[in-house]
């Protein structure tokens, strides 16, 4: 075993395990922690040791922290009366459940902070400020429901625009002090330090300040902060606060504020964003309750808090009230070092008036620790070998489970948001991000799938109206979808580099209704759920298809079918050069999946032909005839007259801009467009083999006369990657699964862990700021999966084909298929799955009978 070992001060301590020695303050010297981390990083330690006297010491708390991260190796303090086997597991055990955060930077950090520390539930989601903390540039502490949206008008350079956002509403987590009549708020405070942790295993926020009073003497706080998994209504706060003096001048103020505004992304603040209207407020002694309604949605939400104390008398509570707020304080004499507590419980309800009856903090506790405890059973993924990896995993089915949960979905008209229950850019809207989250719930959690479906199906009359108006058959689903289904998509866009607004044409990704259509025939083919397919499926496939027949053109020069007036996923191409209207040509993504589909709807005519209304005369000719460019090379053209834009000097730009992620702001705030160029945000033609096996592809291409060399999808991988900023999260993942198919494992590894570090890591400059990713976060557990596991779930038969990477040890999960659970766990030598029900898969291209209580295992 190779420990390195940490001493407070120069200790005496023999262990032949302790192979590398530092002392404390060699690692809280921040001129020689970096050499420190570079020179262990790459030597095979097993753990870090901590000696001390002391184990309150925040600076050493931090240190160890940041160390175990930096050097993805457990840094713990020593306890005697464990053997060292006993604390490294333990360690591991604890470290990979916490995220903890020993700041307060304030601003853009801070609010990428808050969004990884949200609690929620699916249903409500309450960003990861403590109660004290208000709205400000500095700190945000939104409160979010699922479906809760309301549209404004804006002024904007003369022009009226509408926008539709997803709404904060009143914040009633407020508890704060008053403390000679100093307001603590922590924003405008001398803060010691703030220490916030969020426990992933059981959903629950908690936080430790330290302030120095304007009058000198200190102040400390702790509060604790959950959102019920089991009851998905409520939310709770523990408040507890002591004093270095005695003062007989405190008040302890709790408040529902009702004079909140959407204000978390920063380009958005010129827009217009009191979405908010109070209809009635009132406070009696220890309850309180606000009711508003959004403003043109006419949304009504109610919240309802109350306050409990074993300590603290209410007898002399005081209540104000005014339009937008309810304000209760209790006046207090302080006792020196002594601590005073408050509980805080908070129903939401929407649209509905409920009879509530508050249960005390534990005991709600209590009940959603139980209910997570289910979800991780369901859900985890553990891997051994690698501690920040697992952490990252953890944290990302944390979010996940935030973001949409069984309970908290249940029978609820939403889907999930891109950046979940965490912020509000994209004003909270639904994408095409849908396809990437599917996996997660379709093997987990198939009835919550099957919710989320639903929104869409909801929706359908609507889509179908857009396509209308647009002169085209059958359903067009919107770009970004809110409330009721209509396009939400801006006309205008605001470049944060220029400061410029221009035209928005992404409403021409015409590809969300395919990604829509893959999510139910997916669910579908994996659940075999014959009523929904009959009762929903069919009939949104149906009209799906109906819109792309009727957006398919012949073309008698080519003798094939064409689609134009679209974009691609890419989305820094929106129309060719110097072109007075948006939209491209035979886009290869899009193409591609229409052809999918369209043979899906072949499928499903021979047994359903009644219920499906096409023109399959047309039909089976698009399918054979839909055209791609491709060069002689086997590229395929991202769409048609891709080859003829200019290559970029990429040397340069790194080296002028660093940052090129978003090389569609820097190319126009040059005066330039990425419509001229040869660049893509992210994966646009290759998004395709992220959909489906290399093997399905090539049957598509062949079926319509296409004939590409055997190593086309290394050319295709290759050719793209060279030409891609990564503008997207979800860029990588894609890019990662593909070149894991190539087998380009080194790569693989690397976009993989780019991938899954990079909301902890906010690598966009900020975005997390705004919300977390949830797509990517989804994707990445997929992938994890999909490369490492080798699990296939797009077949008929599940099957797998494991290959860890070289610093796993091991990768356990679990899942469910039509009824069946399997337990899987695999090595670099064998896999063992455990199983309820019969059940025949691959393993290694093999077919296997799986039995139920039986250890089937599989080496190779």
């Amino acid at each position: 075993m190779k420990l390195i070992k940490i001493c407070e001060k120069n200790l005496s301590i023999s262990s032949e395990d302790l192979k590398r020695e530092f002392t404390l303050n060699e690692f809280l010297d921040k001129r020689k922690i970096s050499e420190i981390i570079d020179e262990l990083r790459d030597m095979e330690y097993q753990a870090g040791v901590f000696f001390g006297e002391t184990l309150t010491s925040d600076d050493v708390k931090e240190t160890l922290y940041r160390l175990t991260e930096a050097l993805n190796i457990p840094l713990f303090y020593y306890d005697e009366t464990k053997t060292m086997d006993e604390q490294i597991s333990r360690a591991l055990e604890e470290f990979q459940w916490q995220l903890s955060y020993f700041d307060y930077p304030k601003g853009k950090e801070e609010y990428s902070i808050e969004s990884l520390l949200t609690v929620g539930n699916g249903y409500l989601g309450l960003r990861g400020t403590t109660p004290e903390m208000d709205l400000s540039d500095a700190n945000y502490p939104g409160t979010y429901l699922a479906g809760v949206y309301n549209s404004l008008t804006s002024s904007i350079e003369g022009t009226s625009v509408v926008n539709e956002d997803f709404v904060n509403l009143p914040n009633a987590q407020k508890i704060y002090l008053v403390v000679d009549n100093e307001l603590i708020n922590l924003e405008d405070n001398q803060v010691n330090y703030l220490h916030r942790n969020l426990d992933l295993k059981t959903g629950e926020f908690n936080s430790c300040s330290e302030i120095t009073l304007k009058n000198g003497q200190r102040l400390n706080i702790e509060t604790r902060k959950f959102a019920s998994m089991e009851n998905r209504s409520f939310y709770g706060i523990k408040y507890r606060f002591s004093l270095d003096y005695s003062t007989k001048n405190v008040q302890l103020i709790s408040e529902i504020d009702g004079n909140i505004k959407n204000y978390n992304v920063e380009r958005y603040r010129k827009l217009a964003s009191q979405h908010l209207n109070v209809i009635e407020n009132s406070g009696l002694s220890t309850q309180a309750c606000m009711q508003v309604e959004t403003t043109s949605s006419k949304i009504k939400i109610m919240e309802t808090s109350q306050l409990f104390s074993n300590q603290l008398s209410f007898d002399e509570i005081n209540i104000e009230t005014s339009d937008n707020q309810v304000i209760q304080s209790i006046s207090l004499d302080v006792e020196k070092n002594e601590w005073y507590d408050i509980e805080k419980i908070v129903h939401v309800s929407k649209d509905v008036e409920e009879e509530i009856t508050f249960s005390r903090y534990d005991e709600l506790l209590q009940a959603s620790k139980k209910e997570w405890g289910q979800l991780w059973t369901a859900a985890k993924i553990d891997i051994s070998g690698d501690l920040m990896s697992q952490k990252m995993l953890n944290l990302h089915t944390y979010h996940m489970l935030v973001s949409a949960s069984p309970k908290g979905n249940e029978m609820i008209d939403a889907s999930i948001t891109a950046r979940g229950l965490h912020g509000e850019a994209y004003r909270g809207h639904i994408f095409w991000d849908e396809l990437f989250m599917m996996p997660f719930y379709l093997i987990h959690f198939p009835e919550t799938a099957k919710q989320l479906l639903m929104y869409r199906y909801l929706r359908l009359e609507k889509a179908k109206e857009l396509a209308k108006e647009e002169g085209h058959d059958g359903a067009m689903f919107p770009w970004q979808s809110g409330l009721d289904g209509s396009e939400q998509s801006q006309k205008l866009h605001l470049n944060p580099l220029s400061g410029e607004w221009k035209e928005d044409h992404s409403r021409r990704q015409r590809h969300v209704s395919l990604a829509i259509a893959y999510n139910y025939w997916m669910y579908f083919q994996y659940t075999k759920d014959q009523a929904f397919l009959e009762n929903y499926g069919i009939e949104m496939l149906t009209e799906i298809s109906k819109f792309w027949l009727s957006l398919a053109k012949y073309d008698s020069k080519l003798n094939r079918y064409v689609i134009e007036g679209v974009m691609g996923p890419d989305e820094f191409h929106e129309a060719y050069p110097g072109a007075n209207e948006g939209g491209l040509k035979n886009n290869a993504y899009t193409n591609l999946m229409v052809v999918w589909l369209l043979d899906v709807m072949e499928q499903l005519s021979q047994k359903y032909d009644k219920q499906i209304d096409l023109d399959f005369e047309k039909l089976k000719a698009v399918k054979e005839k839909l055209y791609l460019e491709i060069n002689e090379d086997g590229i395929i053209a991202q769409f048609e007259g891709y080859f003829d834009l200019k290559e970029i000097d990429w040397e340069y730009y790194r080296k002028t801009y660093k940052n090129i992620y978003r090389m569609d702001r820097i190319l126009n705030a040059e005066g330039k467009s990425a419509d001229e160029f040869k660049v893509a945000k992210q994966a646009d033609s290759l998004m395709i083999f992220y959909n489906f096996p290399v093997k399905k592809i090539q049957n598509l291409l062949v079926n319509l006369g296409y004939q590409l060399p055997t190593d086309f999808v290394e050319k295709n991988l290759d050719y793209y990657l060279q030409r891609t900023s990564h503008g997207s999260t979800l860029s990588r993942v894609v890019h990662s699964q593909l070149a894991e198919v190539v087998g380009n494992r080194e790569l693989a590894w690397k976009l993989y862990q780019e991938a899954l570090y990079s909301d902890y890591r906010d690598i966009q400059g900020g975005t997390t700021a705004e919300g977390i990713h949830t797509g990517v976060m989804a994707s990445t557990l997929a992938v994890t999966l999909s490369d490492f596991a080798g699990l296939d779930i797009r077949e008929d038969v599940i099957s797998f084909e494991p290959h860890l990477p070289e610093k796993w040890n091991s990768l356990a999960f679990s899942f469910e298929k039509q009824g069946v659970k399997l337990e899987v766990s695999l090595s670099k030598e064998s896999i063992i799955i455990l199983v309820d029900k019969e059940i025949e898969i691959y393993v290694n291209k093999e077919k296997r009978l799986l039995l139920p209580n039986k250890i089937n295992k599989f080496s190779y």
